[in-house]
Order: C-alpha cells, then structure tokens, then sequence
C-alpha cells in the first residue's frame, strides 16, 4: 500500500506543471525514505529528478517500494483543483490500477476526491549521475530566471566559467553578447570551489526548461565543471527539491 498527504498543495502545482511540460507519463518511485519521479528526456540531454523526502509529508505509509506510472496532463489538471486550505492526499490502489487524488480542506474536513488511472509500465529507475562537480553556485530564484531569460535574447549556447574566484556566465552571437560576472554576496549567496578553473557550454534552450519550478523555490543551486553535465538544483517546500542535469556541448 501507499498512502501520503501533503500540506504544501499549492507548491506541488509547480511540481505537476514541471512532470507535465516534461513527459506524457508520470512514472513515480515511492520508497520508505522518498517520493520520487525520473525522466530522462528522448534525446538523453536532460535527467530530471523530483524528490519530496517522507519526512516533508504530514502522513507517509508505504510496506516495499511501489511503482505506478500516471498521465502527466491528467494528473497536473487535477492537482490545479487544490487551494492553499487543502491538504493533498495520496492513495494507490493497486488492485484497481488508480491513483487517488484527495483535497482536504484543513478548516473544514471537507474532502474532494478524484480518479487517475495507472499505466501497466515496467519499472526502470534511471540511475542519478554520480560525478564530482568542481563548482558550485547559489542564486536567488529571480536572479537565476532574469539570467537565463537574458541568454535566450542572445543566443544559443551559454558559457559558464569560474576563474579567479568569480562565475562568469556567457553567450554571443555575431552582433550580441551577454556577459554575467557574478562572487559571493553580489549576487551570489553562496559560491564555493575545488578547482582553479572551469569552463563547459550548455544548452540555453535546455537551460530555459529548466525555469517552470522557480516560483515554487527561494534559491537555485547550480554546479559545473569542465566539459561535465550542470547540475540545477531548486528548493521547493517542506524539504524537496527538483533536480535538473544537462548535458554539455562539448567542442
């Protein structure tokens, strides 16, 4: 069995909406420890991770490890319905093949429920890279979105380089440029490093898919290092997070 409720429901709007812009099914992994959801895009240029950890649910049961697999589009109209007096409940009937979706209203009791039908899928848990990232970078939410917007104007590749204790975010065409100088404390909350130097080129058109969870975040944590996949990691409530890995150009 699975059951789960969580009073963070107009955050996880934001989780819905970033499952739905990324894949037509929603394969979820419920484990003792996490709620999880894995997609690796067609093309293998994107892994995204959505964890919410059991401890961030106000109730969490499951017996074993239950895998079900929903529609993405489905389940994002659905989660629309809640309000901030909700508390969102989880329940998977697995002798039905359904997903319960239960509103809750915390002043009143009232509960709203509805039907998603699960998909017959064969469970393959992709594996979370394991790397070391020399660099790692804390943004505001706002600063990370106004960053990655002013790259789109610009171009299609964005150059992230640490040197001399600064990031420096780049990008250029023949009569553009963009050019971001960026340490601790102006804007960075947090910059660390265990290399001198780092420089890979990404995506922006991957980079901007990866801005839908910035409303529901404070902070955006990004970690590079030369010619390696960037890690982007956002903050969402009660201690989950989404996670964003990209491939880099190489040249």
């Amino acid at each position: 069995m699975f059951r789960a409720s969580y009073t963070a429901t107009t955050k996880f709007k934001y989780i819905a909406q970033t499952i739905a812009k990324l894949t037509d099914e929603a394969p979820f992994y419920a484990t003792l420890d996490a709620l999880e959801v894995r997609i690796l895009s067609p093309d293998k240029t994107t892994l995204t991770i959505v964890k919410i950890p059991s401890i961030a649910f106000e109730e969490y049961e499951v017996d074993e490890e239950k895998f079900f697999v929903v529609s993405s589009d489905e389940l994002n109209k659905i989660v629309k319905r809640g309000t901030r007096n909700d508390i969102l409940i989880f329940e998977l009937d697995e002798e039905k093949n359904q997903l319960k979706v239960i509103f809750r209203n915390k002043k009143t009791g009232i509960e709203r429920s509805f039907i998603v039908e699960t998909k017959p899928r064969t469970m393959e848990k992709i594996p979370e890279p394991q790397l070391e990232l020399g660099v790692t970078a804390r943004f505001v939410a706002d600063d990370y979105k106004h960053i990655i917007r002013d790259l789109k104007i610009i171009g299609e590749e964005a150059l992230f380089q640490y040197k001399d204790g600064k990031l420096y975010i780049m990008s250029h065409t023949q009569q553009k440029e963009y050019r971001g100088e960026f340490s601790e404390g102006n804007p960075l909350t947090y910059l660390s490093a265990t290399v001198e130097q780092a420089r890979a080129k990404y995506s922006v058109g991957l980079l901007e898919t990866t801005l839908k969870p910035v409303q529901a975040s404070k902070f955006v944590t990004v970690s590079f290092d030369t010619d390696k996949p960037i890690k982007i990691e956002f903050e969402v409530a009660e201690g989950g997070y989404i996670i964003y890995w990209i491939v880099p150009r190489v040249e």
